[in-house]
Order: C-alpha cells, then structure tokens, then sequence
C-alpha cells in the first residue's frame, strides 16, 4: 500500500481489499454465478450500497487485480535505461516476471492462483469484461511507444501484438501447469517460449519458422 496516501485512502484501500478478498474467497468456493451481491455484502459486513460505491460490477470484484497491472508494461518502457529499445525492456521485464513467479506470467502453481484463472476462463461473463481490461493495456503501451518516438501507426500495432502476447504466453503456461507440470518444471520451457515470441516480434514473421535465428541472439 503506498505509504504516502492519507489515513482515509488506507482505509478504503482496505475495505476494497476487504470486499474483493471475501468475493474472491465466495467465487472460488462456490463458483461465480451461484454468488450473489447480497450474499458478497452480508459476509464483507457492508451494504450492498457501499458494496457498489467500491465496484460498479459483480465482475470487477474479481478483475480489479488486473486494473492494477493493464498500465504496467507502459510503465516499463518509459522506466527503461537509456538506449535501450523498449521491446527490449518488454522482453527482459517478461523474463523477470517469470523468473518471479509472477501470476501474471501464468507460472505460478499456488492452488488458489490456479482456481482464480481457472474460474475466470470457465466464466464467459469474466472471460469478456477482461478484453476491456486488455484494451486499456493496450492503449496505455501505445502511448508509451509514441512517447518514445515510434510512430503511432507502429506504436498501435506493436502494442495490440505485445499484450496478446503476454496473454497467450500466460494462456499456455497456466494450462501446462493445469496438466500436471510445476511451476519449477515449466520455467525453462516458459523463458524459452517468451524469448521465442519476442524474437518473433523483433524481427517478424517473414521467413519460416526452420529459418527464425534461435531465441536470445
């Protein structure tokens, strides 16, 4: 929490925290649909009134975890070293994260991290409100590449290109870990993949896949 906001935004940080936590907790247990509002208000100890002053929408109980990360990959090219290429900063901040076990990267076996990604791709209600949440991603690293001198049209492509990729990397982590693999064993197989995809979009898709220089060169 960040040490700088006054005793009143920590306290609502906390009671969001609190209310999102206790939803999670009813979904995970439950599943999505066969939890209501009521039910979310009553054992948060709220209203259902100050439920909705926190979060306008069931969903966003559940996907305000990823309103906290859709700016994050602007925040690494603008926070890179100078000279260094912002597909550059992606591609060493993507490896990071795996390294961490970031649940954004899919490479985390906690049990409950698991069910969380496991209910909202069983979940279409989920599943569709996260495209927004794409979409914002998308916009805020478009900016940040023309920000540093890419021009817009490139901006908005590598952009669109960057944040599918990241998904569907955590996509296929998440499922291998989902057939059995720890998060241990899938990590050299899921820095291999990042260092693949980001090569791909370094230096296209022109020639066969026999033909593409190996990952990290």
């Amino acid at each position: 929490m960040d040490q700088r906001m006054g005793l009143r935004d920590r306290k609502k940080e906390r009671t969001r925290e609190t209310i999102a936590a206790t939803a999670i907790r009813l979904f995970l247990d439950k599943g999505f649909d066969r939890v209501s509002i009521t039910e979310i208000a009553e054992a948060a100890e709220i209203s259902r009134r100050t439920l909705f002053a926190y979060f306008a929408t069931k969903e966003d109980l559940v996907l305000h975890r990823f309103a906290d990360h859709e700016s994050e990959a602007a925040r690494t090219v603008r926070a890179r070293p100078a000279g260094q290429p912002p597909l550059e900063a992606l591609r060493v901040a993507a490896v990071d994260a795996l390294t961490h076990r970031d649940a954004n990267t899919g490479l985390c076996d906690d049990p409950e991290v698991m069910a969380f990604f496991r209910m909202i791709l069983d979940t279409e209600s989920l599943a569709a409100r996260l495209t927004r949440y794409l979409a914002r991603g998308i916009d805020a690293l478009a900016q940040a590449l023309r920000e540093a001198d890419v021009d817009p049209l490139a901006a908005r492509l590598v952009a669109a290109q960057v944040i599918v990729v990241q998904g569907e990397l955590a996509g296929m982590n998440q499922e291998a870990l989902a057939g059995g693999e720890s998060a241990d064993d899938r990590y050299p197989e899921a820095v291999r993949a990042a260092e693949r995809a980001f090569s791909l979009l370094r230096d296209g898709l022109g020639r066969p896949p026999q033909e593409q220089p190996a990952a990290g060169r």
